[in-house]
């Protein structure tokens, strides 16, 4: 890795410019990666910063630096270029064999404990595409975090008291005459989140014929918040099963959580209240008197904040219904006005709190500001056999780990809830916690849609003509057009194994299963990451699954070539990674000395900056960069691959160089493949 040679480099110049110039400040200064290697493998920029301070040139002052700098390990020898960097030429041989053996300096670790709460889809319907990407960058977060050593606690927040679920609890006992008892037993004989997600489209457009069954809506939604009843029975029902669907259906991707944080746990635990008590106290909130939110406690909204969405009149004051995980239930509500005053609606009228209360209160929890605690039991195990662990607020189990009290928040949410997410920091600085606002972090991404090409394919009914078309198709979760996880999962599945039966036709049914499940499973993730998370995507099946261009299986196809030329090398000369490595000490290492674009060592040191692409993506919480370095590292290998033999190789030295260095790198392409949440199949 790059990192601590970066460290030890920068620690190095800047004891020698201390002891040069006692009397100056030193400057926060870079160690770079030069544009080419004859340049340098890591270029240092101090002199031009010290040039007005000292009044010399930056050339004179390089000169000084490198003379007063002294051996550093692994560095090779230092330069002063005409124009003042220091270029900085490392050991090479040394380099390639201590990265290969992994015998490098740890990255010291951050451990300030971080909450990451993604995908938190509305337990009331299946999964959809629209929830893809909130998935994948959450879990991409929580990988790369864990990456640089932080300590990391994945939530996925369940909202088992909203309108979502009311409106299921609605299709069930108004719309179909059920009981708790036939619900369940409907529930065991049926794909459950299927049938919810046409339920749910159906009871929609059963609200849009008559606006006033919004109150059977609103009756429900009491029922369900109060507990202790028929109604929040069988939304305790719809919730579990919705939930153990949702799971299922992640685990597919590879994505797994350390809690479930239950909305109704919040109520019922009383962290509401307590968060209420607090926020009057300190002036936080107040009680309108009159006017259109009379009898509404209220939030002063700060300037810059967007303007809030709050609508109707008490009783039927409805919020937007925005999903957390970035679903497309965000749609205008059906009986709302847009609202200009500079205040949100915290409470309702009727004592009904809105979901930027309970989000306040979970918010303050997570931090460890309410002084109290949920209880939890075990909810289940998952593909990796960690335990899955649940808020409950009653019969907790013991030995659950210690949950909450986090130094910093990443709420991975879509854009749509800028603002909410805003009202957070707001509150908690409003109360005096500045620290605690600045590390409470929207990590915020537009959302996806599809091409017509796909959205055809996977049977989504045609737009109407118009004189305008879209260059896309969107969805709608509460009109029920959507494509659902696993349907796309399935057919991507469907088409890869075809490509890997075409490749390898002798590869057995289980091989060819596996290795196309992961093929379509990278195809989505590397898809859902590629793109700015300030874009809204456009998924196109066809494009996310090609073996060529900016894809998954692109980086997958890579690293699998690199394995068959170690296991091609093994075959036929019996030297496995161990034994190339042990038989380098010594050899002649021009191999690595080359200056071509896309010679050994080229591709050596760009394998070698994961942890440095890392940090910068922690950094800009920009996904993209990560993705399209391992695109460019896998480039760089075929490349190298078409250009330079390794079996084939004649010359001993260059035979064994250029294996240490392809095992290198698959390894590097590996763990950046891994960071995405992607696997490397045996074989393509």
């Amino acid at each position: 890795m790059m990192l601590p040679l970066q460290r030890l480099v920068h620690a190095s110049v800047t004891d020698a410019a201390r002891r040069l110039f006692p009397t100056v400040d030193i400057p926060a200064f870079a160690v770079e990666v030069p544009p080419t290697r004859t340049l340098g493998d890591l270029a240092v920029t101090l002199a031009f910063q010290l040039a007005r301070p000292l009044r010399k040139a930056p050339r004179a002052i390089a000169q000084e630096l490198a003379a007063a700098i002294g051996p550093i390990p692994g560095v090779g020898r230092v330069e002063v270029a005409p124009n003042g960097y220091l270029n900085v030429f490392l050991d090479r041989p040394a380099f390639l064999i201590g990265q290969a053996r992994g015998e490098v300096a740890p990255s010291p670790s951050e451990q300030e404990k971080t909450i990451v709460e993604h995908t938190a889809i509305n337990p009331n319907k299946a999964a959809h595409i629209g929830h893809l990407r909130n998935a994948t960058l959450g879990d991409t977060l929580g990988r790369v975090l864990r990456f640089r050593g932080t300590p990391v606690e994945v939530q996925n927040y369940i909202d088992d008291t909203g309108v979502q679920v009311a409106d299921v609890i609605v299709g069930f006992t108004t719309l179909e005459a059920r009981s708790v008892a036939q619900v369940r037993e409907l529930a065991a004989t049926v794909r459950f989140d299927y049938y919810c997600w046409d339920l749910y489209a159906r009871v929609t457009e059963w609200y849009e014929q008559d606006k006033s069954r919004l109150a059977v809506r609103a009756e429900t939604l009491h029922h369900l918040e109060r507990g202790g009843n028929a109604v929040a029975e069988m939304g305790a029902l719809i919730v579990d099963r919705i939930v153990r669907a949702h799971l299922a259906t992640m685990a597919r991707l590879d994505i797994g959580y350390d809690l479930l944080t239950y909305e109704g746990d919040i109520l019922r635990l009383q962290f509401w209240a307590r968060a209420f008590d607090i926020l009057k106290a300190h002036g936080a909130v107040f009680l309108r008197s009159e006017g259109r939110l009379a009898g509404c406690w209220v939030m002063r909204i700060e300037d810059g904040a967007e303007k809030d969405e709050e609508a109707g009149p008490p009783p039927l004051e409805e919020e937007p219904t925005v999903e957390r995980g970035g679903g497309d239930d965000g749609e205008t509500p059906l009986t709302g006005e847009a609202d200009t005053t500079r205040e949100k609606v915290i409470v309702r009228s009727n004592g009904v709190v809105t979901y930027v209360g309970k989000d306040i209160a979970n918010q303050f929890w997570k931090f460890g500001l309410l002084g109290r605690d949920f209880l939890y039991h075990r909810f289940g195990h998952q593909a990796d056999g960690s335990t899955l662990w649940a808020t409950t607020s009653t019969d907790g189990a013991g030995g659950a780990p210690p949950f909450g009290h986090a130094v910093r928040i990443y709420n991975v949410i879509d854009s749509r809830q800028m603002y909410l997410q805003a009202l957070l920091s707001q509150a908690l600085r409003t109360l005096g916690y500045a620290g605690e606002a600045e590390r409470s972090i929207h990590f915020s991404y537009e959302m996806v849609a599809l091409s017509h090409t796909t959205a055809a394919e996977l049977g989504y009914p045609p737009e109407e003509s118009s004189g305008h078309r879209k260059p896309f198709v969107e969805v709608s979760g509460r009109k029920g057009l959507g494509v659902k996880i696993d349907d796309l999962l399935d057919l991507l599945t469907d088409k890869a194994s075809a490509e890997v039966v075409r490749r390898n036709p002798e590869t057995t049914v289980d091989q060819r299963r596996r290795a196309a499940t992961q093929i379509a499973v990278a195809a989505i993730r590397y898809f859902m990451l590629k793109f700015s998370r300030g874009k809204l995507i456009v998924f196109d099946i066809e494009e996310a699954l090609s073996f060529e261009g900016e894809t998954g299986p692109y980086l997958q196809y890579a690293a699998v070539r690199a394995g068959n030329i170690l296991v091609k090398l093994k075959e036929r000369e019996g030297l496995s990674d161990a034994d190339v490595l042990a038989r380098l000490d010594g050899l002649p290492a021009d191999e690595l000395d080359g200056s071509e674009a896309h010679d050994l060592w080229a591709l050596v040191l760009e394998a070698s900056r994961l942890d440095e692409i890392v940090d910068q993506v922690v950094r800009s919480l920009e996904f993209s960069s990560l993705a399209k370095y391992a695109f460019g590292l896998a480039q760089r290998f075929n490349a190298f691959y078409h250009q330079s033999p390794i079996v084939n190789e004649e010359r001993l030295d260059r035979k064994l160089w250029r294996a240490a260095g392809v095992g290198y790198v698959r390894a590097q392409l590996t763990r950046a493949c891994d960071l995405m949440g992607i696997a490397v199949p045996a074989r393509m």
